[in-house]
């Protein structure tokens, strides 16, 4: 029987992932997809960040650039002007929060980890800062590795693949093997839906998503509002959320303990509920 990894330890924090927990999206920035301009204001920062962790979020992912299909990297400059105050005013504000930095860049990360946060997150696996692998194993933090095919500017163009599993699979154990032999112990895996893949291969990536699990590792699950959802249902990211809750309880039947959403309450409805259905099963 395998025994994937449970606890997470976020700069001496211990995060236990023996049930699946809730990551509350902090996006300070103007234009992400859903929920961008909402939240650059100190006061509105600090409102969200609590009502998150009220709603029992365990981890806020705080990002600064926005990583929706055809947005352009900005300069890190810009990115460390929206989130370190960020970063600073709630660890002040929440020092038990678990903060994770959503950055494709060292820089940041190392900045964010010093101002707060406990975990990096980034979406690009190191591709785009060579330097990204060998700062997380300096800085000791958990690390988020996601696979993207291309780059948000144009990952959505004409996204192929002969076996989307199969190949999000090899990409992740390689990149596992490579933060392994620099010493990140503590990694999470996310498959990507929507970076870099058409609807039909985000829907046989969640199908087949506890073919993941062989790599012990935790899984997150970033679903919320997409467009896997809301094309499907020919709607908007403002009215996804039943159909994100849907997805929720499939990912979360499929093995994901990790759940990254932009509302909380919800997400977190749906893990009570999976949790009553698999009583039986314990």
């Amino acid at each position: 029987m395998l025994h994937p990894q449970t606890t997470l330890n976020c700069k001496g924090q211990l995060l236990s992932l023996e049930q699946p927990i809730v990551m509350g999206i902090l996006n300070v920035t103007p234009d992400s997809f859903y929920d961008g301009g909402k939240y650059t204001s100190e006061t509105s920062i600090l409102q969200q960040a609590e009502q998150m962790l009220q709603a029992g979020a365990r981890i806020l992912d705080i990002g600064g650039m926005s990583s929706r299909p055809g947005a352009e990297l900005i300069d890190a400059a810009t990115e460390l002007q929206r989130v370190i105050p960020a970063i600073t005013a709630i660890h002040k504000e929440f020092p038990q929060a678990i903060l994770s930095i959503d950055t494709v860049r060292a820089e940041v990360a190392r900045a964010s980890v010093e101002a707060g946060a406990s975990i990096v997150n980034d979406i690009s696996a190191g591709r785009i800062d060579a330097t990204m692998y060998a700062t997380v194993a300096a800085l000791r933090v958990p690390y988020i590795l996601m696979h993207m095919q291309g780059k948000p500017r144009d990952m959505q163009n004409t996204p192929q693949y002969d076996n989307v599993v199969e190949e999000v699979l090899d990409f992740l154990i390689q990149e596992v093997g490579k933060l392994r032999a620099l010493e990140v112990h503590d990694v999470i895996l996310d498959v990507g839906f929507g970076f870099g893949k058409s609807i039909a291969h985000n829907y046989e990536l969640l199908r087949k998503m506890h073919v993941f699990q062989m790599l012990d590792l935790p899984v997150l699950a970033g679903l919320s509002r997409k467009s896997m959802i809301y094309k499907v249902l020919d709607s908007t990211p403002e009215a996804a959320l039943n159909g994100t809750s849907a997805l929720h309880m499939i990912a979360l039947q499929q093995g994901a303990k990790i759940l990254r959403v932009h509302d909380v309450q919800p997400a977190m409805e749906v893990i009570q509920l999976w949790q009553e259905l698999t009583k039986s099963d314990e």
